[in-house]
């Protein structure tokens, strides 16, 4: 059966959800935190975030305004500290965002990976039983089915190939939420989602390493030919998504979101260079990192036939907001 959130009221008899956002002060978890304040004035958030290189209150400056919004400098594998917030917040629904997600970094450091991913996400699983959580959205990511052949799209009953030490640890991750679902019947959903682009993106993934450094007349660097293809999806598109499934996302299931916009890295390259119109000689190829994955795809079947969700920002239009976004922001 659907779910269907059930909140508590506030002292205006209005039902009130009042939601931990893990990992909010990162790319899509901000992103997510300013769509959930914009799009229900009801939601009260509860952002944890260790504020690593990839987390940043600079991202929050939005939300940080809003009398519905708390910022808690932590990590998720301090169970003290999550317990103490489910409880002092009355905490409902968690979203857990939280992760290393940097595979190159995972390459030269899967250990810290593996606390953070895997056992931080069974730290926030186990606080989240014992407090009785309405529902925990696990967010993962489309690198755990591994490299798809061509024509082929993964389908989230499909077996799990991860290739890199980050996309294991993000496949451990879901396994555990999985096994909490069938042991002792924990209301989770998984979400993976594809090549998610947009502001406030860290510096070190393509898009914005290719703008950065074009805007700076910097050399761009490009693993191998540059024919790896991925799907690219906006970050306010997988916000929606996400808000759909923490919403109504039948229990237990596992959600896959995706744009249908696959592109090489040579395509996309060339389109910032359409818009930006840098010289072909700041165009690098390197050699291809160990493990890396040719393809990624997505069947996305059922959220757009269970929620009726589809992705809404064309992959050229994205690229304009997002080129917009840091031409204003410039490192």
């Amino acid at each position: 059966m659907k779910y269907y959130i059930n909140c508590r009221e506030n002292y205006l008899g209005m039902m009130v959800l009042r939601l931990l956002v893990t990992g909010g002060a990162g790319f899509i978890g901000s992103n997510f935190i300013d769509y959930e304040l914009a799009h229900d004035q009801n939601v009260e958030i509860v952002n944890l975030d260790a504020l690593t290189y990839a987390g940043s209150t600079a991202n929050n400056i939005q939300a940080a305004g809003n009398a519905r919004y708390h910022f808690v400098h932590g990590s998720i594998n301090n169970r003290e500290l999550v317990d103490w917030l489910l409880k002092e917040f009355e905490i409902d629904h968690i979203v857990n965002f939280a992760a290393e997600s940097h595979v190159d970094r995972s390459l030269k450091d899967p250990e810290l990976f593996t606390k953070t991913n895997v056992l931080g996400t069974q730290v926030l699983l186990d606080a989240a039983y014992q407090a009785n959580i309405q529902k925990f959205i696990q967010i993962s990511t489309d690198e755990v089915y591994g490299t798809m052949p061509p024509g082929q799209s993964a389908k989230e009953d499909d077996p799990l190939y991860p290739s890199s030490p980050y996309a294991a640890s993000k496949a451990s991750a879901d396994l555990l939420a999985l096994a909490m679902v069938h042991t002792f019947g924990m209301p989770i959903c998984i979400t993976r989602s594809t090549n998610n682009f947009g502001p406030r993106q860290h510096h070190e993934k393509l898009l914005p390493m290719l703008i950065q450094n074009a805007l700076r007349n910097r050399p761009l660097m490009l693993y191998g030919q540059g024919t790896d293809i991925r799907d690219w999806l906006y970050v306010k598109d997988n916000c929606a998504a996400i808000d759909l499934v923490l919403r109504h996302g039948q229990l237990g299931q596992t959600f896959n979101i995706g744009a249908h916009q696959e592109k090489s890295n040579n395509e996309v390259t060339a389109l910032v260079q359409s818009e930006l119109g840098f010289s072909d000689q700041l165009i690098h190829h390197v050699t291809e990192r160990p493990g890396h994955d040719l393809r990624y795809s997505l069947d996305t079947t059922r959220i757009e036939n269970q929620l009726h969700w589809k992705r809404q920002t064309d992959f050229k239009n994205g690229l304009k907001e997002t080129i917009a976004w840091y031409r204003k922001h410039q490192r």
